[in-house]
């Protein structure tokens, strides 16, 4: 594999060439000295003054708006074609329609195992406008007969996953934003050859972009002729198309209906520290286990089928159509996914909910702190309450300008009395969010745009479980081993300041 790899990357190169290609010559064809290109720029200045009026007009995030207004404005001639292109085409429409459509059709599945909804308001009042929310508008269930198991590191993780791997006797789901070959991915892939060999359906899904340089382009193809059905999500074409920016960042594994896991793994070697990126790569994840699961099978079946373009009945892959469900817990279990497609921002609100309904405390690990004000004021009016709000991100950063970025909060948090640790022995990038002693979600979506707004993300919400003792005794390890970031710490200055706050103002695009 690893000799042929450099043949298969090349279409890669290729689709890289093909884009530098329509953007040289659309610069060229518009910035040409002939008569008719004159014309061709008074018209596409009049289309972006009609465009910025559009974008006015638009229902929409503030940051979106002032981002995009502020490019046609330094860019005149290009900037409200640039945005005709990423928002106007018929196949970005057709994308977002199609997906619509299949959730809407596939929604009323997620009650297969009937809902907890009654009982999840008695035992938890204070979290009613959660719940609510994410079943009566979102349309995700809580369920009861669940439980849940917190899994941090990923070498914790790794074990157990393989262990449940072994157990499947009807059907594997992976879906992924990262698949990477190493040590990790081989020996899940033995597991996965070797069930698809014993009849196990076996089925895996990855993001197109998220394993652009990773994966050969055919990879499909080479699980399938292991007895693995495959596919890239949302594959990267060499044309301007907005919905490439809709990745599926989800992580998902469904083990026959019974077993799930998600969280912020992916499934590449340092995300278990077999490979050294930025220092110690700390991460989590959730396995949870019982009827709470048929809400992930659905979530990985709903993207699968668009992806493949395929109706299924989901009810055939229900796991309690004979038998109940053995498990009995005082504990309830609401998992959620969030697409962009909809634009209803789940993950945004479940995040919002639990900082607004926070007493005593809120602790947040997060890779990427970037939000919008409302986030942002949110947090801040909950530590001026007299909550002890904490939020852990890393002190090694894996992207320059995002790690700027999320650092220009610090200033504004701290001073609204937020303590704010930077994670010293690596990288952090699970996304835990924590409050009270009574509500947890573990997921796979940041505090930053990409997630909050444009990516395929999912989580799950556990109300009063045993475990979520294990996710604050996580968290208080993290703050003893993390550094207490103050004032002094933050070194201003003039030339750093501005550069932040250039930042800040794109924001919404990185």
């Amino acid at each position: 594999m690893k000799k042929i790899k450099p043949l298969l990357y090349f279409n890669r190169f290729l689709i890289c060439l093909i884009i530098l290609g329509q953007i040289i010559s659309l610069i060229y064809f518009v910035l040409s000295t002939s008569a008719i290109s004159t014309w061709i720029q008074r018209g596409l200045m009049l289309f972006s003054i009609l465009m910025a009026l559009f974008i006015i007009s638009k229902h929409e995030k503030s940051g979106f708006k002032i981002i995009w207004i502020l490019l046609i404005m330094i860019f005149p001639l290009f900037g409200g074609l640039t945005y005709f292109i990423f928002h106007g085409q018929g196949a970005t429409r057709k994308f977002r329609k199609t997906l619509t459509r299949l959730e809407e059709n596939t929604r009323h599945t997620f009650l297969l195992p009937s809902s907890a909804f009654n009982q999840a308001i008695q035992k938890n009042p204070d979290y009613h406008n959660n719940i609510s929310y994410l079943e009566n508008f979102a349309g995700f269930p809580v369920y009861k007969n669940s439980s849940a198991k917190y899994l941090s590191p990923g070498e914790k993780f790794f074990p157990v996953l393989l262990e449940e791997l072994e157990k499947a006797e009807k059907y594997i789901f992976m879906e992924y934003f990262i698949i990477d070959e190493g040590e990790m991915w081989d020996k899940i892939l033995q597991v996965l050859e070797r069930k698809a060999q014993e009849g196990v359906e076996v089925r895996v899904m990855y993001d197109d972009v998220g394993s652009f340089v990773l994966l050969p382009t055919n990879y499909p193809k080479i699980l399938e002729k292991k007895g693995i059905k495959c596919v890239a999500f949302n594959k990267f074409r060499p044309f301007f198309i907005v919905s490439h920016n809709n990745r599926d960042h989800r992580k998902i594994t469904v083990i026959d209906g019974k077993v799930g896991f998600t969280g912020g793994i992916n499934l590449a070697d340092e995300y278990i520290n077999k490979r050294e990126r930025h220092g110690y790569w700390k991460d989590a994840s959730v396995m949870i286990y019982g009827e709470s699961v048929w809400s992930l099978t659905v979530i990985f079946l709903q993207l699968w089928n668009f992806s493949m373009k395929t109706s299924e009945d989901f009810a055939q892959f229900y796991p309690w159509h004979e038998t109940e469900c053995s498990i009995k817990s005082d504990c309830f279990i609401q998992p959620y996914c969030d697409s962009p497609t909809d634009l209803e921002n789940v993950g945004e609100h479940v995040y919002l909910n639990i900082i607004t309904q926070a007493k005593k405390y809120l602790y947040i690990q997060t890779p990427y702190f970037i939000v919008d004000e409302q986030m942002l004021s949110a947090l801040c009016l909950s530590a001026k309450s007299g909550v002890d709000v904490r939020i852990v991100t890393p002190f090694k950063w894996d992207k320059f300008l995002v790690h700027s970025l999320t650092r220009s909060y610090y200033n504004d948090l701290i001073n609204a009395g937020v303590k704010v640790y930077e994670y010293t022995p690596g990288f952090i990038h699970s996304k835990v969010v924590l409050s009270d002693d009574k509500i947890a979600t573990v997921g796979s979506a940041n505090f930053d745009y990409r997630s909050l707004y444009h990516h395929f993300e999912c989580g799950t919400c556990i109300y009063g479980s045993e475990e979520i003792s294990s996710i604050y005794d996580d968290f208080i390890e993290i703050f003893e081993i993390s550094k207490l970031m103050q004032k002094k710490d933050l070194k201003y200055n003039v030339v750093k300041s501005l550069f932040q706050q250039i930042l800040r103002v794109f924001a919404p695009l990185m």
